[in-house]
């Protein structure tokens, strides 16, 4: 896959997308989100993948908002039209039946927090910084933003952060719920002690960084696809419906469970206390 934006690279199952335009702190045009929208129909239809991490490029930003030139030039309906691109984009990361991990080393603000609210866990680099500010431009956010908010971290936080259009750091955002963990990946001379830049600020080692994302991805890799898929299916789904209805569906993908050979293979491997060979079927 080629694309002006983004880079897409596959090792031993694992995908790691990044969105590349570090000169515009990866603020997500029109052109990019179609670049990831038809990038996420190739992964949903990959059946050798098993996780992928999405991430930005450079130190800055994750992403670090939509781009606003671009806005600028729109008219209602055309608004209304990027806003429905954005969420169908996001909505295919959020239904992939395979975990996708946001890497958040830097800023993620508007139209990149948004990306990062649809993937199914989200790292933060100590570093990162988390917000809403479209009321600052006179606009609401419009990549489900609203929404995945206050799902994740409750009405009264997100109606906060979404009225007060502030920032709020990595460790306020894993402490509300945002994110899931915060690393603390700094560059470190021989004698391990942390580097400066010149305005005395320790220096983010983004390969570390990026590394730990890979590393949880993997650690998830090794339990059964299926399974995985089901539990992100199970719990996305069932935030939509009643408890009774939510503990139905539960029943039918637990009842799925029981047909397939990871199954089989898992419960055995068990029994025998050796390490389970999970082929996805």
């Amino acid at each position: 896959m080629n694309y002006a934006n983004l880079l897409f690279e596959v090792q031993e199952g694992l995908a790691l997308l990044t969105i590349n335009r570090p000169d515009k702190m990866n603020a997500l045009n029109r052109e990019t989100l179609v670049e990831l929208k038809d990038c996420l129909d190739g992964i949903a239809g990959a059946g050798d993948l098993r996780a992928l991490v999405i991430a930005g490029a450079g130190d800055r930003a994750f992403v670090a908002g939509a781009d606003i030139e671009e806005l600028a030039q729109l008219d209602p309906l055309g608004a209304r039209e990027l806003s429905r691109l954005g969420q169908e984009t996001f909505l295919r990361i959020e239904r992939l039946s395979i975990p996708v991990i946001a890497a958040v080393n830097g800023f993620a603000l508007g139209g990149g927090c948004e990306l990062a609210m649809a993937c199914h866990l989200r790292l933060a680099a100590s570093q990162a910084k988390f917000g809403q500010p479209e009321v600052n431009l006179g606009l609401i956010p419009g990549y489900g933003g609203t929404q995945r908010l206050a799902r994740l971290v409750g009405r009264g936080r997100a109606l906060e952060i979404c009225l007060s259009g502030a920032m709020i750091d990595a460790e306020e955002a894993h402490r509300i719920g945002l994110v899931n963990r915060v690393l603390h990946c700094l560059k470190v001379d021989e004698q391990g002690k942390p580097l400066k830049d010149r305005r005395h600020k320790p220096v983010f080692d983004r390969e570390a960084f990026l590394a730990a994302a890979v590393a949880l991805a993997r650690e998830i890799m090794c339990r059964a696809p299926l399974a995985l898929g089901w539990c992100i299916e199970a719990v996305d789904r069932g935030l939509e419906l009643s408890q009774d209805a939510g503990l139905k569906l539960e029943q039918d993908l637990f009842g799925y469970c029981f047909s397939t050979g990871d199954m089989r293979e898992g419960t055995q491997a068990f029994l025998e206390k050796r390490k389970p060979e999970f082929k996805g079927r």
